[in-house]
Order: structure tokens, then C-alpha cells, then sequence
């Protein structure tokens, strides 16, 4: 009997071994699963230059983290989805990011999408991170919605005054994109140069989907303006100085730092003579990060990236989502976007590569330095700086 009893015993212990290590195997196959974010850009449409060049810096810094260990010897995994710059495009790749994909943060830019995403965020606490888009209401758009990137009352604010205290600008018009891009930052920047002493004698919004805009800038002809804030995207903003141009205005014109980029130029030659920009990033003669760095996109790719300050931002957004994980590890907290959220949010200060000193503030924002940028004989070179 002893005899017998003997061999089911020693099948109990053989099944427990094999299960343990069975447990032990699937927990290290755990520990190695990469770490995962999200990327929703808009990689075709009317933005897809922009949004394709933002999407490669991400790739960049994700794969150099990788190269050097990873995060706790574990890989960074960046998911990639095309939102067309459309908010209901935007909507399908974040449900599909947080459903299928199950990553507790994902990145995002352009206001409309942003603004549009923010309801799932909140409703999954899952962490949306716009790096980018620029309207003032992002900064309220729930518990769940930060920016990394400045939103429009810092840099709207800096080149308004700029123009009303040192341009001596004393009549001004805005011309914007009736969206969430324009909308917010054409009002910031009314307040402001008013504030200032200046007077906004004209104020028009144009369509999201016009080709044409003959009628607003013949009221901005009409209403004759010592200068011009324009306030619409990477794509229609070119085309709106070309007809303004061609309309005989030809008053200074500022905008916002969708415009600071080579594009611009090579689209309207000499109609880009003197148009004012912000940036919001250090440029290659301010930090020799962004110098080897642009160097990078001119000996892989043959050109500068479209949009440069925005790429840093997106360059270095894999550098936080790895420093949060890493927090996240370290403490042994659930990969959970309310855990990301919690741990972002302890650390709070971050050292990225390229933009710098980045402070998540307690109302959403974040706070930087502007550089206003101008086109003189058919390059960008810094006007100003507004700390």
C-alpha cells in the first residue's frame, strides 16, 4: 500500500514542478512584453507631410531608447494610427488603441482631433498626450487630457505684444480658420494686442475646406491694417499670404509656429519676405542637440523635417512616456493609464533631449520660451526671444 501511495504522490509533486515553472515562464514572458503607447497622426490627407515627419522623430527616439536598454531592460513599443487630422478619424484610432491595442497612453496633436478624443480619455482613463495642437481649450478638456506642448495664450500672447510694443503696430487684423485652431487663438490674440494699445480692425474667420479667400481678405484689404495675424494650419496658411499677396496687401504678417517651417518658403518664394513666426523650441544655434539633430534629417532624409519645433516635441515625447514606465516599474504599480496618469504626474518635472526642461502645471499647460522667428532673404533667422 505504502508502495502504491508513493507513486501518485510523486506525479503531485512532478505536476506541481512542471507548473511552476510553467507560472515562472509566463511571468518572464510577461516581464519581457514590450511597453506600449500610442501614436495617432495624421498620416495621409491634407496634413499627412506634417504629420509623417512628427510620426518619424517618434520613431527615432523610440528606437535609440531601445538601443540603449530599453526601459528596465524591457522595449518600448509605439503603435502607429492615421487620424487624417479628422476628429472622427481621431475618435476610431483612439478607441481602437485603448480597446485592442490596450495602451494606458497614447500621443495626439491637431486641437479638432484632441478636442474630439478627449471623451474616451476621461471615459477609459486612459492618457491622452497632446503634443502639438495649440488651442487654449485643451488645457479643460478633463482629467485625462494633458499637453506637452504650449498651448496658444503663450505664444499668440508673446507675438501679439511683440507687435503692439516693439513693431509700433497700432491697427491690426486677424484672419483665422473657423476650428479649434483658429477660433481660441484668434480671440487671444484680438485681447492682447487691444490690451496693448493696438486696435483689431478687422476680425475674419474663414472655412475649414475654403480654396478661396477673396471675400475675408478683401474686408482686411478695406479695413487697412498695419499688419496681419493669421491663424490657420500648416497647409492653407501658405495659400492665404500667396492670395493675400496677390490682393496687394503687402503689411507685415505674423502667425504661430505651424508656419515656421521650409515649406513656407518654398511655396511663396519672395511673397515670404518678412513674415513673422513663433517657435517654440531651441533652434540648431541654441543647442547643439538640435543641430546634430537636423543634421540627422539632412543626411537620412536630404531635407529639414516640416514643422521643426513640432518634431522636437514629438522626438521627445518617447522620453517621457519611457521615464513615467520606468516610475511605474520601480514602484511595482499596474500599467494602468490611471497609474500613468498618477506617476506622470510625481514626477511632473521632465529633462527631454531636444525641447529641454518640460513642467506639467497644475492646470494642464505648459509654460516655455518663445522665439519669434522672421523670413529675411529667403531664410528663417530669429527676430526675438520672450522668456
Amino acid at each position: 500500500m505504502r508502495a502504491r501511495a508513493a507513486a501518485p504522490l510523486s506525479r503531485r509533486a512532478l505536476v506541481a514542478g512542471t507548473l511552476a515553472m510553467s507560472l515562472s515562464l509566463a511571468g518572464a514572458a510577461r516581464a519581457e512584453e514590450p511597453l506600449r503607447f500610442g501614436m495617432a497622426m495624421p498620416l495621409s490627407g491634407g496634413q499627412a507631410t506634417y504629420g509623417q515627419d512628427q510620426v518619424k522623430a517618434a520613431e527615432w527616439a523610440v528606437a535609440e531608447i531601445n538601443a540603449k536598454g530599453g526601459v528596465a531592460g524591457r522595449k518600448l513599443e509605439m503603435i502607429v494610427l492615421d487620424t487624417r487630422a479628422d476628429p472622427q478619424a481621431g475618435i476610431q484610432a483612439a478607441n481602437r488603441l485603448i480597446s485592442v491595442d490596450k495602451v494606458p497612453a497614447f500621443v495626439s496633436a491637431w486641437s479638432a482631433v484632441v478636442k474630439a478624443i478627449a471623451p474616451v480619455a476621461n471615459d477609459t482613463r486612459t492618457v491622452q498626450l497632446s503634443v502639438g495642437a495649440n488651442s487654449a481649450e485643451i488645457a479643460r478638456l478633463g482629467d485625462y487630457t494633458y499637453t506637452t506642448f504650449p498651448l496658444a495664450a503663450v505664444d499668440i500672447t508673446a507675438v501679439a505684444n511683440y507687435a503692439a510694443k516693439e513693431m509700433g503696430k497700432k491697427r491690426a487684423a486677424v484672419l483665422y480658420i473657423n476650428n479649434e485652431t483658429g477660433t481660441v487663438a484668434a480671440q487671444i490674440y484680438r485681447d492682447v494686442f487691444s490690451k496693448a494699445g493696438g486696435q483689431v480692425v478687422a476680425y475674419e474667420a474663414y472655412d475649414p475646406r475654403a480654396s478661396d479667400w477673396t471675400g475675408p481678405l478683401l474686408k482686411v484689404r478695406a479695413a487697412q491694417p498695419d499688419i496681419v495675424h493669421i491663424q490657420g494650419l500648416v497647409a492653407d496658411t501658405p495659400q492665404v499670404i500667396a492670395q493675400m499677396r496677390q490682393l496687394g496687401l503687402t503689411m507685415p504678417v505674423s502667425s504661430y509656429s505651424a508656419v515656421y517651417n521650409p515649406k513656407l518658403i518654398e511655396q511663396l518664394g519672395k511673397a515670404s519676405e518678412g513674415v513673422i513666426a513663433t517657435s517654440l523650441a531651441p533652434g540648431a544655434a541654441d543647442d547643439p542637440a538640435v543641430a546634430a539633430y537636423l543634421a540627422r534629417w539632412k543626411k537620412e532624409v536630404g531635407r529639414e523635417p516640416n514643422g521643426l519645433p513640432y518634431t522636437q516635441y514629438l522626438y521627445d515625447a518617447p522620453y517621457l512616456v519611457a521615464a513615467v514606465y520606468s516610475g511605474l516599474i520601480d514602484k511595482k504599480m499596474p500599467l494602468t493609464g490611471e497609474n500613468f496618469r498618477k506617476e506622470m504626474l510625481a514626477i511632473r518635472t521632465f529633462d527631454l533631449p531636444l525641447t529641454g526642461k518640460l513642467t506639467i502645471n497644475d492646470d494642464h499647460t505648459v509654460n516655455k520660451t518663445v522665439y519669434l522667428m522672421e523670413v529675411r532673404n529667403g531664410a528663417w533667422v530669429k527676430k526675438a526671444v520672450v522668456e
